[in-house]
């Protein structure tokens, strides 16, 4: 069925089911509290781009390897020691000189707490002048990664695109060589005005994923992430831009395929914020002229709600891989989501299993 809408290289030609670009930071986490008042973190890695790989590896089996920058020093090396417990490949990591400072190059920091009821989750970033930041056109050879290697699908993001200029002309570089070599591009939108600031705002985020976009067969993001990042503009959208809207989204994926016809797929997440700690949660697939939908979720306990968006990319993907459908998709998607928002961290710690019995609406009871 997926071959029908995507057109997958086999597994037996590549090396690599999934490659993801993007930056890896250390997640410092204080549990309940807050970061202002923490006297102690657990730490965790964490990306959007390198979540989909690890849940890739970890929780769906496939081979999967991460593309990013890292300094040479202790902090660089536990960076990569987690990405090796997430059973992601570093082969494709850039590794840069220390010079003793972090004046040059480091590690990215990102400080986020979860939230709790009527208290949000939020997050500050310490990400100036990291590793990854740096990359910029010609330093990563996607020849050697996409043509002697080979991969199935590649995924990066809206959020690297946006840390600098050279960020952004580098996911283009990627997307360009990964059609090429008839790689399957998947791309998160994921629109933060902070980190468009300094690239021109809204018009600056435009002008750099209106290029990225004529690349992607699967786009991901809500109507506020099509219209920021893409500029599109649909009459008769709600004045109050919500992700919980179905509607919206299908009049938003209309007017997009209309202008992107290489969008083979599109998807967002249907999220509604009830507290910090209860939402509803469901999601929706655009596939070869139809719209798929998961079941909607009432009322869902939230852990930690770092790293949902992300667990449903990576369902979606491994339901494509499988060749499943879009409809398998979606659900994948959607239960690991939301399964991926009842642990801590950044990442998924479930499993196949646990994803299809969600899928089946089996309940909590203690498994023994």
């Amino acid at each position: 069925m997926a071959d029908q809408i995507l057109n997958i290289r086999k597994a037996q030609d590549c090396r690599w089911d999934v490659a993801s670009f993007g930056e890896v930071m250390l997640r410092f986490d204080p549990g309940f509290g807050r970061v202002r008042n923490a006297r102690s973190f657990q730490v965790w890695e964490g990306g959007g781009e390198y979540n989909v790989a690890r849940a890739a590896r970890k929780c769906w089996g496939k081979r999967s390897t991460a593309v990013t920058a890292l300094p040479k020093n202790d902090l660089g090396w536990l960076v990569e020691d987690l990405i090796l417990q997430g059973g992601v490949d570093p082969s494709h990591i850039v590794w840069r000189d220390f010079d003793g400072l972090g004046r040059a190059t480091r590690v990215g920091l990102n400080f986020t707490e979860k939230g709790f009821g009527i208290r949000p989750a939020r997050g500050c970033s310490d990400r100036g002048h990291s590793a990854a930041s740096q990359i910029r056109p010609g330093e990563v050879n996607w020849e050697r990664l996409f043509g002697d290697e080979g991969v199935r699908w590649f995924h990066t993001g809206g959020i690297f695109a946006a840390l600098a200029t050279n960020t952004a002309e580098a996911v283009i570089e990627a997307v360009e060589a990964a059609r090429k070599h008839g790689v399957i591009v998947s791309y998160d939108l994921n629109y933060r005005a902070s980190l468009w600031k300094s690239q021109g705002g809204k018009d600056g985020a435009q002008s750099v994923n209106r290029k990225i976009a004529e690349h992607v067969d699967v786009m991901i993001g809500n109507e506020e992430d099509f219209t920021a990042c893409l500029g599109f503009e649909v009459e008769g959208l709600d004045e109050h831009i919500t992700s919980i809207n179905p509607a919206n989204f299908k009049k938003m994926i209309k007017r997009a395929v209309e202008e992107f016809p290489n969008f083979k797929v599109a998807a967002t997440t249907l999220r509604n914020a009830k507290t910090a700690s209860v939402n509803d949660w469901g999601a929706i697939v655009y596939a070869g002229g139809e719209f798929y939908e998961s079941m909607m979720r009432e009322d869902l306990e939230i852990y930690d709600r770092v790293g949902g968006g992300d667990g449903f990319a990576s369902g979606l993907i491994y339901a494509f891989l499988e060749d499943k459908g879009p409809q398998a998709a979606v659900d994948y998607g959607a239960a690991h989501g939301a399964l991926a928002m009842t642990t801590p961290g950044d990442t998924s710690m479930v499993n196949v299993a646990e994803v299809e019995a969600a899928m089946k609406g089996k309940g909590a009871r203690v498994i023994r």
